[in-house]
């Protein structure tokens, strides 16, 4: 059954008159007149019927008049909520895995706050290739690190490197370290391997990952230590002191050539005080039998 007729036939329930539903609807009363015979038609069935000079609903009538105004107002519903959609694109936000169950959920978050309706799309890769999408035009905005004191990005957080290892890790007393680390683009893998250089430790490169997960994955079966950043340490892991310093990040959100829409600065401008109580932990003692 079509809508218009439908709501021309609620005017009429409304008015009791062809001619002033007519006018409500802004039709005239032949251009409804035909409407009422196409629902009859539909139906098989009279709407109307004589009641001395007036018409009245028919049994049929009535009847359609629950179901017309339940129609009415679920096609009206459904628009409503399916224009809301209406020149709307899916934010394509990029953010390095080892920040998934930290940094992200709060961004998210706050952007459903700012529109509920959004629709997001989380590309998970490391921060070098990110950017290179966010140029390329491939994402719309990326969580990435930055070193202190430059202008990239909107800031966030701050984050500094700690050694992980194990468990109830023993570090041999001799023989060199089995290290997995991130990829050597990664401000911690240089500062790792630096480090343990000047100190004249001895270590074995086992493993180079492009993900959080696959280095806390080596390092909780206690194939290796690794170094990362302390908002990527998992509870399952024992982080290292008296090991070499590894450098502090910040952590930012940065933003395409041509911003999206969700992301603008009334929004961007509010993001740091979010994160504002999201203070590091101390690093955890452990001694080391070196």
């Amino acid at each position: 059954m079509d809508i218009d007729a439908l709501r021309s036939f609620l005017a009429f329930v409304e008015t009791g008159s062809f001619t002033r539903a007519a006018k409500q609807i802004s039709r005239t009363q032949s251009a409804l007149s035909a409407q009422m015979r196409k629902l009859e038609g539909e139906i098989g069935s009279t709407l109307f019927e004589k009641e001395g000079r007036h018409l009245v609903l028919s049994e049929a009538g009535v009847r359609l008049s629950s179901f017309a105004t339940e129609l009415v107002n679920h096609h009206d519903h459904a628009l409503g909520q399916l224009r809301k959609f209406q020149g709307k694109n899916p934010l394509r936000l990029g953010c390095p895995e080892d920040y998934n169950e930290t940094i992200l959920p709060t961004i998210i978050q706050a952007l459903k706050q700012s529109e509920p309706t959004c629709s997001i799309q989380i590309y998970n890769e490391p921060s070098i290739m990110l950017k290179q999408k966010l140029d390329e035009g491939v994402l719309d905005g990326a969580i990435l690190t930055r070193t202190p004191g430059r202008e990239e990005g909107y800031y966030l957080c701050s984050d500094h490197g700690v050694w992980i290892a194990a468990a109830d890790e023993i570090i041999p007393l001799k023989g060199p370290l089995t290290l997995a680390l991130f990829q050597s683009d990664c401000q911690y893998h240089a500062a790792a391997i630096d480090g343990l250089t000047k100190r004249g430790i001895r270590y074995q490169l086992l493993a180079c990952c492009n993900s959080a997960s696959a280095q806390r994955a080596l390092v909780k079966q206690g194939l290796a230590i690794g170094a990362m950043g302390k908002l990527s340490v998992s509870e399952d892991l024992t982080v290292l002191s008296d090991m070499p310093p590894l450098p502090k990040v910040d952590i930012v959100l940065s933003v395409g050539a041509k911003p999206h829409p969700l992301l603008n600065l009334q929004f961007l401008n509010r993001l740091a005080p979010l994160f504002g109580s999201q203070k590091l932990d101390e690093q955890v003692s452990f001694t080391q039998n070196r």
